[in-house]
């Protein structure tokens, strides 16, 4: 099992209230990452503000482009992967998005896994978008990652779809990596072809273990169909962590959190219905030893790597002592097991 944790980037106001983090405490973040051995860090894609975010907070949120972050992260760590967890291809144009990835996975030695999908907010996409407000988004996601294929390995790269479209363009450099790790994400049955068929593998979010199983197993029946071996996709969850002492304490402050308020924004979107309590008892939220009961459930689903751990907490320094606290009680149990 790998594990990442989700970088406080495009996340104020959302999973972190505002202000929470500049550029530098998210480079902050990320060294410590590296120096205390995770395997991955993560950033999420946001242009505008949300509804909601608007009116809760007076100060408008910090969001600052994923990309161009993880090559600012890129440059002060050597072995950490840099992933995207979501990339909202919508919201994307496939060409400069092709060049941002293959510049980036050169620039890091070939640490990037690019995670895409539909995106959380459908009125930030009208807003960015309002001449596509009629395109279906999952059509759009699929048109990018076919786009991004054939730009990443064809010489010179034509693509012909109903959204997107380009002739004879020639990228260089591409990738280092051959091919570039493009992962689907999000929990509808369309995010799960598109990994089973397209991607090197899925990116679930906020999923019940019952309900990823499921999915892992479709997303597994899938690839076969597709003559594809399963075996090789990632399953890459996003989960919520907050670890104390105590149960009822990690609880408690999950309750104060600004992740709270952020998933109960996501009612009317991605996590339709949630019942934020049972949402608990699926997540990271307890003492080590029930994390580490939780993680092992996980895996045994088909989790093989906790890809953005969102950690709850309201300031920076909380932050980074609830990565320490996770590095120190709960990494351990699984690096040991791995040898």
């Amino acid at each position: 099992m790998e594990f990442g944790v989700a970088l406080p980037t495009c996340t104020e106001g959302m999973a972190y209230p505002i202000r929470f983090a500049d550029h530098t405490g998210i480079l902050r973040v990320a060294v410590e990452l590296e120096e205390l051995g995770f395997d991955s860090a993560l950033v999420n894609d946001h242009y505008s503000t949300m509804p909601y975010v608007r009116e809760m907070f007076d100060q408008p949120p910090r969001f600052y482009e994923p990309m161009v972050t993880l090559a600012y992260v890129a440059a002060r760590t050597s072995r950490l992967k840099l992933m995207t967890g979501v990339i909202v291809m919508p919201m994307r144009e496939p060409v400069v998005l092709a060049k941002q990835a293959a510049c980036l996975d050169q620039i890091s030695g070939g640490r990037l896994i690019l995670g895409v999908g539909v995106g959380a907010y459908r009125a930030e996409f009208e807003s960015v978008r309002p001449m596509m407000i009629e395109a279906p988004r999952g059509e759009l996601v699929t048109e990018g990652i076919e786009s991004l294929q054939r730009l990443f390995t064809d010489r010179r790269a034509s693509y012909r779809g109903k959204y997107f479209a380009f002739d004879d363009v020639e990228m260089f450099p591409k990738p280092l990596q051959d091919p570039l790790p493009i992962l689907s994400c999000g929990n509808a049955p369309g995010t799960i072809q598109r990994a089973a068929t397209l991607c090197a593998g899925w990116m679930p979010a906020g999923l019940p273990v019952e309900r990823m199983a499921a999915g892992v197993e479709q997303l597994h029946q899938l690839a076969v169909e597709a003559g594809r071996d399963p075996s090789s996709l990632l399953v890459a969850p996003q989960t919520v962590l907050c670890i104390d002492r105590s149960p009822d304490a990690a609880a408690e402050r999950f309750r104060h959190s600004q992740v709270y308020e952020h998933l109960s924004s996501l009612r009317n979107s991605t996590l339709k219905n949630i019942d934020i309590e049972a949402y608990m008892s699926q997540n990271l939220i307890g003492d080590p030893e029930e994390i580490i009961r939780r993680i092992t459930v996980l895996e045994r689903a088909g989790a093989n790597h906790l890809a953005g751990l969102i950690v709850v907490a309201n300031t920076e320094p909380e932050m980074l002592d609830q990565i320490r606290f996770f590095a120190r009680e709960v990494l351990p149990a699984f690096r040991t097991a791995a040898v």
